[in-house]
């Protein structure tokens, strides 16, 4: 039986957090925000219907405390909760928790992101649905013993990967047995540090892949659908930086192999909601499951762009029971669409993470390009959260068209205070191996070199030093207990947080 929504409290911030409202104001849906004391002044709190405090910066405090999202959801009379992406987006016990306390949570079935989350077990059913697996262990391996005798029955190089991982965190690539145990320690340090579960498994290392994720949705019904491929073989550190949907390599044929496995795996663990099924791709085009992802994907609107689809109107249309309202046979891709992330990062420092005020803002326009953007000129970028503040996407005819709107874009787009990952995704949209779809997820580390990228320009040395000035004189306000709680003094007027929920959690 279907329900209707009629408000929801996002469970996120920045860029993902006004997306999902956008979505909800056009559904006529009522919203209500949460925030940080961080993020007092942030758009999303701003863009809300209502927007409730719920404690200090650091996450653990605030947006990962699932008893407090929970209480001001119930406190502000919202119906059901969206997690967006990160954060509690994953968290088996969160969603189950949501329903106890009687909300709809937007999103699979606890069971499908418990299932699909470790992936161990996720491995071991699509070995038995048949989805093509990278060769490797079933189980995460118990001694350092027993990994050198898998890794020699597997053969080198191979990859270490946390059975509860994610973003590249317990990853680490092995091309010599010397080198595997303290490989295995530093895997499994970081992924207990990132999981609180130190579990590593081993697969064969692919050499040269390309990394191609499928976009599936699934109602309550037994429907599922795939929306298509999309690229995500720009990488550093094991994250993705620029996509692109169609990817160059895949053509109908592979598409229907890979979107028939992708919904095969949906089902295997009775998937409801938007999902992403990601595969490695090697050199003769076979393709391997790597993981499934049981959320709302940070790369989602390149297939908005080329299927025309809202993913989160039907994240929520799923949510209130109602069936797909199309079938596999309607899906058409049109055009090429790329996103570039953009990131506070120091590109020519190995892409550092960077903090500071941002003194300037004025995002790319015109036909065919989508800012989904998480700040404002003034907004401070900080040490607490991911350094991703948008991403700036496009649309064309073709993938060249394609190119040269996202060559455009990045020229056109002005953002001055912090180092940004801008030059870099220029280099790409210039670089001749994308351009001619040539490229495989080492792409960074054999043809990006720091020293190749344009010295910054004067004005951008300026605004730089404008805004080092700008966070000296924060500094001086809070030593002085003038901070007006985290609220930036002289650039957030009153009414960003009147008549919003009044709540303080």
């Amino acid at each position: 039986m279907s329900q209707s929504i009629r408000s929801i409290l996002v469970a996120n911030r920045g860029e993902i957090a006004v997306r999902i409202i956008r979505a909800c104001k056009e559904l006529g849906i009522r919203t209500v925000a949460v925030y940080s004391e961080a993020d007092a002044a942030s758009p999303h709190v701003r863009y809300a219907d209502e927007a409730w405090l719920i404690g200090p910066a650091p996450s653990n405090q605030s947006y990962l405390r699932q008893d407090v999202i929970i209480d001001t959801a119930r406190s502000a009379n919202c119906d059901a909760i969206h997690p967006g992406y990160g954060f509690l987006s994953e968290n088996a016990g969160f969603a189950r928790a949501v329903e106890k306390a009687g909300l709809i949570f937007i999103g699979p079935p606890a069971s499908a992101i418990e299932t699909m989350g470790d992936k161990t077990s996720a491995r071991k059913l699509m070995i038995a649905r048949g989805v093509p697996v990278v060769p490797g262990t079933e189980s995460a391996v118990t001694s350092p013993e027993e990994a050198e005798k898998t890794a020699l029955e597997v053969g080198y190089p191979i990859l270490l990967k946390a059975a509860a991982g994610g973003g590249g965190k317990g990853m680490r690539v092995v091309e010599r047995p010397e080198d595997l145990r303290k490989a295995l320690e530093s895997a499994q340090n970081e992924a207990r540090s990132a999981f609180g579960d130190d579990r590593v498994y081993i697969e064969k290392f692919v050499v040269k892949p390309r990394h191609i994720e499928i976009q599936v949705l699934a109602d309550a019904q037994g429907s599922i659908v795939h929306l298509g491929e999309r690229e995500c073989s720009i990488q550093r550190r094991h994250q993705k930086v620029v996509e692109e949907s169609p990817s160059a390599i895949v053509d109908a044929e592979l598409r229907a192999r890979m979107g028939q496995a992708a919904v095969d795996a949906a089902r295997a663990c009775s998937y409801v909601n938007a999902g992403t099924i990601e595969f490695l791709i090697d050199e003769n085009r076979d393709f391997y499951f790597l993981e499934m992802n049981t959320r709302l994907q940070v790369e989602h609107p390149v297939t908005e762009l080329v299927t025309g689809i809202d993913l989160v109107k039907m994240q929520i249309l799923v949510a209130e029971q109602k069936p797909l309202p199309f079938t596999q046979d309607d899906i058409r891709l049109q055009g090429h669409a790329i996103e570039c992330r953009l990131c506070a990062e120091d590109v020519r420092n190995n892409f550092l993470p960077d903090t500071g005020i941002v003194m300037a803002c004025r995002p790319a326009q015109g036909f065919g390009v989508r800012d989904d953007s998480g700040i404002l000129e003034g907004s401070e970028i900080s040490i607490h959260y991911d350094p991703m503040f948008a991403k700036l996407v496009v649309w064309g005819m073709d993938r060249m068209d394609a190119i040269r709107k996202m060559r455009r874009a990045l020229d056109e787009y002005v953002i001055h205070g912090i180092e940004t990952t801008i030059p870099f995704c220029r280099f790409v949209m210039e670089h001749p191996k994308f351009i001619d779809g040539d490229f495989q997820i080492d792409f960074v580390q054999v043809h990006f070199r720091p020293e190749d990228l344009p010295e910054p320009t004067e004005d951008e040395e300026i605004a730089a030093a404008l805004a080092a000035i700008e966070q000296h004189e924060r500094w001086e306000l809070s030593a002085a207990g003038k901070s007006n709680g985290g609220l930036q003094i002289g650039r957030c007027s009153p009414w960003a947080l009147r008549n919003r929920g009044g709540g303080s959690r």
